[in-house]
């Protein structure tokens, strides 16, 4: 059977004004078109104090631009911005090959790695949502229909440019409607987690900083079959649909774990507002793990970009860790805590009982210790105690058990008859 050649492709950036980031931001093109599974044969880059306005880039670069994609035998052109409608439509009558610009191409990825029907729904509106203002009209399709049966010119009709923008918009209200039932059945889930008491953790972070493999290690190291493990995979948007684990601790604390999808600089409006559904595991969290990829040299840029992403969901108010992965790769001694700063290798799982312990002094700040008693006819209580509260100590005497225990201010309130004794609140409680 013969493999699928790879699609090859030129990438092309403009540097307005000297901007200090751009060949990072070129890397990062060229990062998200191997993700795609294009092979990228030449790059062109042109200094410009602003865009040109009919085709982005200049007469001269854009006849070098047709001379690398014969020389190179490419076939697609992606451009480091977003292109308007012109341009796009300019590009595509100059140059024989397919046009993407940033926008479109992480729109394929999306598209392409999504798996669930909820991450699916939300490609394809932010797809439609893109396309909606970039249709462009040539020939017939701007030539006006006919508005009566067997007649030239009576009735103005309508631009086929108009009908196909009102399909787009009766497509996109459909499938925010399907969105609508999909998101009530997520909001009911959450509600049922939330209802238990367990604190709900999200990590975040940029893509491909090690989100997934920090949720593997920590359901590896919490013993948690391997099946409950997610995709990990060294590659831009490995991960698009919210993964949501349980773990269990070995002193009977227990909380819930969201692996999300990774933020990028100029990372598409539409696909921010339509993956806002997925992120509100994120908004409605307890705490945020947010993972940096140490390692690389513009990790404070990369970080700033999360950060600003989140305050685009409102989750701006949330306790944040900030866990520096793959730390490994630099000179730092592993593991290393400094206040809500760790710094951790996932890959080889060094620092993962450090993180948790920090997780559980956020999470459970709250805890009361206290010293209840329990009758011995009363076993349904000594199993809750066992499984939702940390026993420090046993006395077994002769009408029942007296436990020193750490318990949440909810479960402290529920059980309060058979508290005999509060103990001073622990540090950080209220």
């Amino acid at each position: 059977m013969k493999t699928e050649e790879k699609e090859r492709a030129v990438l092309i950036g403009v540097n307005i004004n000297h901007q200090i980031d751009f060949h990072e931001s070129m890397e990062e093109l060229k990062n998200l078109t191997i993700a795609r599974g294009m092979l990228v044969v030449g790059v062109i880059e042109q200094n410009l104090k602003s865009i040109h306005p009919s085709h982005y880039i200049g007469s001269g670069k854009l006849e070098e631009t047709r001379l690398l994609l014969a020389e190179k035998k490419g076939n697609v052109l992606i451009f480091n911005n977003e292109l308007s409608p012109s341009q796009l439509h300019n590009l595509e009558n100059e140059l024989d090959c397919r046009i993407l610009d940033r926008t479109t191409l992480i729109l394929e990825i999306f598209s392409e790695r999504a798996k669930t029907r909820e991450a699916k729904l939300q490609v394809e509106v932010a797809k439609l949502q893109y396309l909606l203002p970039r249709l462009v009209g040539t020939g017939e399709n701007l030539g006006r229909q006919s508005g009566g049966v067997g007649t030239k010119n009576r009735g103005s009709g309508e631009k086929k440019l108009e009908l196909d923008k009102r399909k787009i918009e009766t497509k996109i209200s459909e499938l925010n409607r399907e969105l609508e039932f999909l998101v009530k059945e997520r909001d009911t889930q959450r509600k049922k987690r939330n209802k238990t008491d367990i604190p709900s953790i999200a990590i975040v972070g940029y893509t491909n900083a090690g989100k997934s493999t920090l949720m593997n290690a920590m359901v590896e190291t919490y013993k948690k079959p391997e099946n409950k493990k997610v995709f990990e995979k060294d590659m831009l948007f490995a991960t698009l649909e919210t993964s949501v684990r349980s773990i269990h601790l070995p002193n009977h604390k227990m909380f819930f774990l969201s692996d999300t999808v990774g933020f990028v600089s100029n990372l598409p409006h539409e696909l921010v507002k339509a993956f806002r559904t997925t992120l509100e595991e994120v908004i409605e969290a307890d705490l945020l793990l947010h993972v940096v990829d140490y390692s690389n040299p513009n990790y404070q840029k990369q970080m700033q970009v999360t950060t600003d992403t989140l305050n685009q969901i409102g989750a701006s108010d949330i306790p944040v860790l900030y866990v520096y992965n793959k730390s490994e790769l630099t000179s730092i001694s592993l593991p290393s805590v400094n206040e809500n700063d760790i710094y951790i290798s996932a890959k080889d799982r060094l620092g993962i009982t450090e993180l948790v312990d920090l997780i559980v002094k956020q999470v459970f700040k709250l805890n009361i210790e206290c010293m209840m008693f329990v009758p011995y006819s009363e076993g349904n209580i000594v199993s809750y105690l066992n499984e939702h509260t940390n026993i420090l100590s046993v006395d077994h005497q002769n009408e029942g058990t007296s436990f020193h225990l750490q318990c949440t201010e909810s479960d402290y309130n529920k059980l309060n008859q058979y508290v005999t004794n509060r103990v001073l609140p622990l540090a950080g409680s209220v």
